[in-house]
């Protein structure tokens, strides 16, 4: 029997049925209010705007426009729920709260994870599988630490803060609000959250969720809008600790603004991931770990490994694979449980991906795209690399947020680690080999929070996630995640 192996040159000749995900079960209100001690209530401004859904370009909900005096209330229902009823329970006791909520998320989560898709544009099998699961997690965890702060920083006598003024971004809503808040309540603050303005949707959401665990009023409180309103909290005097996440030039606006104060910062900022794969790496696993890592949620991921380095010797194979798993990809409808790449979140955001590639061809690299067929109507860019790229390139140094791969290669363990730190960011890198040996000498030599080897974009809520350099300060996640909310 004569055995036929696949052709790598050929295109695919299949096509898969639809597989939509159903929206019947989603309760959604065509407008939400703000979420301000333990109730929802317009804002004095009277605006809305609103909520996109990318793929289709339909208003999905209105969201309120908060203003200065509204964060005001915010912030004095959060500073009373903390003096008087949040700092001064029993750890046990925050923590049954924290678990309700946790449940409640798991028990809501296929309408979780339809409302994220729709709204931010992301494939329903991440949303499903990933954000909204690692949300409840989250949760499930700073639960457990809640009555057990004073082992967790022995001899320390940890104390809460106050109030924590949280701002974040639109590529993972509930899965950074959860980074966000669980923490903070289980070290007794309490908190004022603004969401990213393109994605409120499960922010709203989990306010419900709130009222439903019956979490005391003012313990969190969600103000929603436009940056004007992040300035507002990041301002505001009764405000303690301040955590954003998002671009870097908003996080140096932000500690410029808190220089000479009281106030506690924690930044995660942009990224420019190396994505390193060595000769004696495995070649296909490291393309499946390529494509998760710069193509997972469209490229809007901070760690994407955006840049791609080869080891000379394998260049030539290692690329014939990626362009033929690209092909393989399927950009469309995110509610599709097929699709792998779903809409850009916004016309803006595609706008600055679409000005990038124009750069990038621009200086001389070489670009592909695969044949995949986008639909007429949404925000859509086809999965991109590009190779030939110089270490000088604005494509290879600067975030794009996008999905688009920039490639380059090295030849010795020296330059692979002199080319992965030549960039202002140090959020996050990958390794690909079978040596231990190597890894653990690029791991002690490379300046990124987080280095994933033989794998990439694998989180835990155990595990502390943060950056170096422009990529930010301070770490999220783990137990280093509770001394970020806490005097000690």
């Amino acid at each position: 029997m004569t055995t036929v192996l696949p052709d790598e040159n050929a295109q695919p000749s299949w096509e898969l049925a639809p597989a939509p995900e159903s929206t019947d079960h989603v309760n959604l209100k065509p407008a939400y209010d703000l979420f301000i001690n333990g109730e929802f209530r317009p804002s004095r401004s009277g605006k809305r705007f609103p909520s996109i859904n990318p793929a289709t370009e339909s208003t999905i909900a209105e969201i309120t426009e908060a203003d200065e005096s509204d964060v005001d209330v915010a912030v004095k229902a959060a500073r009373a729920a903390h003096e008087n009823v949040w700092s001064k329970m029993p750890g046990a006791e925050r923590a049954k709260y924290i678990y309700r909520i946790a449940r409640l998320m798991q028990e809501q989560a296929r309408e979780l994870a339809v409302i994220e898709t729709m709204d931010g544009g992301k494939p329903i099998r991440e949303s499903r599988d990933i954000d909204i699961p690692l949300a409840a997690a989250h949760f499930f965890y700073y639960a457990g630490w809640a009555d057990k702060l004073n082992y967790a920083f022995p001899n320390r006598r940890p104390e809460s803060l106050g109030v924590a003024g949280q701002v974040i971004p639109w590529n993972f809503p509930l899965l950074m609000a959860a980074w966000k808040i669980a923490p903070a309540l289980a070290t007794g603050n309490t908190v004022v959250i603004k969401p990213a303005e393109t994605t409120s949707l499960t922010a709203m959401k989990l306010a419900e969720i709130f009222q439903q665990a019956e979490l005391p009023p003012g313990v969190v409180n969600i103000v929603t809008g436009h940056s004007e309103v992040g300035a507002a909290i990041v301002n505001h005097p009764d405000v303690k600790k301040v955590a954003f996440t998002g671009s870097t030039e908003v996080g140096k606006i932000i500690q410029r603004s808190l220089a000479g104060t009281d106030k506690s910062l924690t930044l995660e900022l942009g990224g420019k991931a190396a994505n390193i794969v060595f000769e004696d790496g495995a070649i296909d696993q490291a393309v499946e770990g390529i494509i998760n890592g710069i193509y997972f949620n469209q490229g809007h991921v901070c760690c994407a490994g955006s840049r791609l380095l080869v080891q000379e010797s394998i260049h030539d194979e290692l690329i014939r694979k990626l362009k033929h798993r690209m092909e393989s990809l399927i950009v469309g409808d995110p509610l599709d449980k097929n699709t792998d790449i779903g809409a850009i979140n916004s016309r803006e955001q595609l706008n600055t991906i679409n000005s990038y590639i124009q750069i990038g061809k621009d200086e001389g690299a070489q670009f592909y795209q695969p044949s995949c067929p986008v639909p007429d109507k949404g925000f859509w860019c086809r999965p991109s690399l590009f190779t030939d790229v110089a270490q000088s390139n604005r494509i290879g140094q600067e975030e794009i947020f996008g999905p688009v791969l920039t490639a380059q290669t090295f030849r010795t363990v020296a330059e692979a680690i002199q080319k992965a730190n030549n960039t202002q960011y140090g959020l996050s890198a990958g390794v690909w080999t079978d040596k231990g040996s190597k890894i653990f000498n690029l791991t002690s030599q490379m300046r990124a929070g987080i280095v994933w080897a033989n794998t990439y974009n694998k989180f835990d809520p155990t595990s502390p996630f943060g950056g170096y350099k422009e990529s930010g300060f301070g770490r999220e996640g783990g137990l280093h995640g509770l001394a970020a909310y806490l005097k000690v």
